[in-house]
Parts: structure tokens; sequence; C-alpha cells
């Protein structure tokens, strides 16, 4: 595992691995106030006291609408302050970095009203969405919401932010010319409402706060994606996590051999058009798998989602060449209904047993 980890440094923050935790939205720990439990402590506190370098924390809502859970996090009070302080001080105490993906639903929000960079429909969970094209003046309310919602992580001491710019969200919304057909500088330019959030926020917190963007492969088409990606990072970003675009607006391609995924494919590609550090996520379950994505794609960190949920100490079991177990993607997670039932845990709790290790209780 020589690459897994050696440190990545992103902006001034020097990352102690190439491990990262992906935002993974966990339903039923908060509430309609959005507010902090000591279980969303607890959560992220396990990931970091098993080894993982970068920990994004799940979607959280800059708004008091676009909301993607009724459940979800918010920041878009300083009320939130004081709980999302105890979620950075209590990974901070483990060693590991973290960040909060800001993410605005956009046309997909759970809202009876919805909206979008231009009128569009889509369908999401089963329920029809019609998006109300967005007015100049809600645009700058919108980004108001991002900026000062940026300001309120930055002061509960985290090391910076992820904007969701991926899967059919917002900011993915206004990239996606096959989702965005408004005829002002905002479709002319996909990327400048993120752009504009960027620098404003840039004008506030410290040069050290990371701003990072979950940001989709294929936008339409991959040589979208890239340009997208060389737009971000000429206007500062500091990383770029690549993913998949607006689900059904999108032509992704992987050559035949290739021996990962086409997302991955896509993250190598836009790798070579940029220097900041680039992200690939998808499938990677294995540290064997993790480090040959590393090496072969050029990419510099490896999201591990799913198989983290099954054993938060991956990354300390993967260094010191123990069984971290996997998930077993079954067709219904069962770790977001109940975690000790979650099939892949049972296999690596029964194994640890008979190690005479401890099971991993939650």
């Amino acid at each position: 595992m020589s690459l897994l980890f050696e440190p990545l440094k992103i902006n001034q923050t020097t990352i102690n691995n190439r491990i990262c935790l992906p935002s993974m939205v966990i339903g039923g720990y908060s509430d309609e106030t959005g507010m902090v439990s000591e279980k969303n402590i607890e959560h992220y506190q396990s990931f970091a006291k098993g080894g993982t370098g970068l920990i994004i924390q799940e979607a959280t809502c800059p708004s008091t609408y676009g909301k993607v859970a009724e459940d979800q996090l918010g920041v878009w009070s300083d009320d939130h302050i004081p709980g999302l302080k105890k979620i950075a001080d209590a990974v901070h105490a483990e060693g590991a970095t973290i960040l909060v993906q800001l993410c605005h639903a956009g046309v997909t929000a759970i809202e009876e009203e919805t909206f979008c960079p231009s009128e569009y429909s889509c369908t999401k969970n089963d329920r029809f969405r019609k998006g109300t094209a967005l007015t100049l003046e809600h645009i700058k309310k919108i980004q108001d919401d991002f900026v000062n919602a940026a300001v309120r992580i930055w002061k509960a001491g985290y090391d910076g932010i992820e904007l969701h710019g991926a899967h059919r969200y917002l900011i993915c919304q206004f990239l996606n010319p096959r989702v965005n057909k408004r005829t002002d500088e905002y479709g002319k330019q996909p990327t400048l409402f993120v752009i504009e959030i960027i620098n404003r926020i840039r004008e506030i917190v410290p040069d050290t706060f990371i701003i990072g963007i979950r940001l989709g492969a294929f936008e339409p088409t991959l040589a979208d994606g890239i340009a997208n990606a060389k737009a971000l990072e000429k206007n500062g970003i500091d990383f770029l996590n690549i993913s998949y675009g607006c689900t059904g607006e999108f032509d992704s391609y992987v050559p035949e051999d290739y021996p990962f995924k086409d997302v991955i494919y896509a993250a190598a590609e836009i790798k070579k058009n940029v220097s900041v550090p680039v992200f690939a996520v998808n499938g990677i379950k294995t540290p064997e798998m993790a480090e040959d994505i590393l090496q072969i794609t050029g990419v510099d960190m490896v999201n591990i989602g799913r198989s983290m949920l099954v054993n938060p100490n991956w990354a300390n079991d993967a260094k010191a060449s123990q069984d971290t177990g996997k998930c077993l993607v079954c067709r219904q997670c069962m770790w977001h209904k109940t975690p000790p039932k979650c099939p892949g845990r049972k296999i690596l709790n029964r194994k640890l047993v008979r190690a005479n290790k401890t099971p991993i209780l939650n």
C-alpha cells in the first residue's frame, strides 16, 4: 500500500492518508430543525478513530428550503454552530480532517414548490417534480445562503467545505446545458453560479479554508466535465471529487478494456487536465482495489463509502493488513435500517469474534 497511506496536501492542510469518507446522508439522526444529535457526533468520530484521513460530512442544507430530506442536517442558522462544532472537535481530537458538504437540491428538493435554473421536470423517488425557473433575485439569495453557511462552518471549526455539484442537485443543474436552458449569463457560462459562490466565500474566510466540489464527470459529456473542472481550478477550487452528474441527462463513456467504472475513468481523464487533487469514487471496496486505482489512474484520493459503513475501522485495518470487510451491495441497504443487521458487518463481526477481537457494535 505504497500510495494509499501517503499524506496528501490540499490547500495548506496535510491529510494523513489518501482515504476519504465521502458524504453519505444518514437518516433519522436529526429532525426538521437540522440540529446535530449525539448520534451524528459518534458517527463521524468513529471514522476518525478508524484512521480515515479525510471525512466529508453528509449533505448539509444551507437554506430552510431545498432539502434532500426532512431530517437533513442544516447550517442555515447560527443556532447550528454549537452542534456542528462538537462534530468538528470530536473528529479533530482523533487526528482526522473534516469538511462539510453543502447541498441545495433545487428541482429535486422535498418541498412542494421547487426551483431550477430554468423550467425543468423530472421524477425522483417516484415523485414528479416540476421546477420553476429561478429569477436573478432568487439566484442571489441562494448564493447568499451558501456563503453564509460556509462562514458558519468555518466558525464551527471545520477545515473546509465541499460544494455538491453532482447527482442532479442545484449546482449540478446549472452545470448541465440539458437542464440549464437560461439565455442570460448563468446559461452562457454554466460554471458562473458556483464560481461566484467560491469567490465570495474566499473574500471572508482565511486562505487556509478548503473549498472543494463534488463534480459531475459527464455534464452531459466528459468533454464538458473536463471544461467545468478546468474553469473551477482557474477560479480557486482546492479539489475535485468526481462523481456522476444530472441523472438521465448525461452520456457516460469508458473504454471496453478499462479495469474500473466509467466515473473512475473520467476522474483519471480530468486529472490529466488539472493540477489540483482529484478524487475517485464508486464501488471501491477493498484496500487492494483502492491502491490499484491510485497507481493506475493517477488520481490523488479514493472515496470508501459503504464499506466504511460496514467497518468504521476500515483504514486502520487496511494499514495493518487485516480483513477490512466490505459492503455486499444488498438490494435494500440493511445498514440504514439497523446497522448490526448489515450482512457485511455480521460476516466481519463473526471473523472478529473468532479472532478474539471486539466486534463492531453499532
